[in-house]
């Protein structure tokens, strides 16, 4: 029996969770209690863990219709993130749209690390650069923990920038990120740039890292999530490479880069970095004990 197929009487919000989990579960959808709470919190105007306090009230039809409209995409395999239009990363909500890779809690190890280094080696001030920045998660949650920083991003895709310029906004940071429509550092170093500014300090990235010749993508993933942002080559460091080329241009002497990369990706990452003539390599990993991050410093001239 589906939600449609009974009085609307007897669907309180106890049984529609209970229910929306196992449909989710049986169309294969990860963490499908999960997915239920925030969809139907979604509709109903509230915090998940309010849900827990309303078991027993039966939702009117105005909140029944757009869950169940909700529920049957999830169930096809739409990110619930996009269902919902806002994804939490860093304890701040982003809006998120089709147009931005949905943010992930790898990614934050890159925040983290970045911030770290910046108090610490520059007194939290310092000019950084994020390449490819989507929906501005990166370059927002820095500068709300780095408020004597000046942050700069880029992104090759305009729709991805007006989701970004939104999100800076929303956390009141927008006069301290300047973002710019381009490739990479294209934007920053091409000898027609307008307004170039001085060399970065740090540049940080989460390129694109996934092998079009690896194992296969989750559906979910590989139908819904911009390509752009996922796929880089054969064997997933395309971008990269581009990344350690390019970034020298930008960078102080003894300026820092840091990449995310893919779980299997270390070894490949640190030797194409050490070749490129980058110094002082360092990986470190994410919650789940994955080599996550890249380190690496521009050598100094004398170095």
């Amino acid at each position: 029996m589906s939600i449609a197929e009974a009085d609307s009487s007897a669907w309180s919000v106890a049984r529609l969770l209970s229910w929306t989990r196992e449909h989710l579960q049986r169309s294969g959808v990860e963490s499908p209690r999960l997915c239920a709470e925030i969809l139907l919190a979604h509709v109903m105007r509230c915090e998940r863990i309010q849900l827990y306090t309303r078991f027993e009230e039966v939702p009117a039809e105005p909140v029944l219709a757009p869950f169940r409209a909700l529920v049957k995409q999830a169930a096809q395999g739409h990110p619930i993130a996009y269902l919902t239009g806002t994804k939490e990363f860093f304890a701040l909500p982003f809006d998120v749209s089709p147009d931005v890779l949905i943010p992930r809690p790898e990614t934050e190890v890159l925040v983290e690390r970045t911030i770290d280094l910046v108090r610490k080696t520059l007194d939290g001030a310092a000019r950084i650069l994020d390449l490819g920045t989507g929906s501005g998660c990166i370059a927002v949650a820095l500068a709300r923990h780095l408020p004597a920083a000046r942050i700069f991003a880029s992104d090759i895709s305009e729709a991805a920038l007006g989701v970004a310029r939104h999100n800076a906004s929303r956390h009141g940071v927008a006069d301290r990120i300047d973002f710019r429509c381009g490739d990479l550092l294209e934007p920053w170093t091409a000898h027609a740039a307008v307004d170039r500014p001085q060399p970065f300090d740090v540049i940080v990235c989460n390129p694109p890292y996934i092998a079009t010749n690896g194992a296969p993508v989750a559906r979910n993933v590989r139908d819904f999530e911009p390509h752009v942002a996922l796929f880089a080559g054969p064997d997933g460091l395309s971008v990269v490479r581009r990344v350690s080329a390019a970034a020298p241009n930008g960078l102080k002497s003894g300026g820092h880069l840091l990449l995310e990369i893919g779980f299997d990706q270390s070894r490949a990452v640190r030797d194409l970095l050490a070749r490129a003539g980058w110094k002082d390599i360092v990986v470190y990993r994410d919650g789940g004990g994955h080599e996550r991050v890249v380190h690496a410093r521009r050598a100094a001239p004398d170095a």
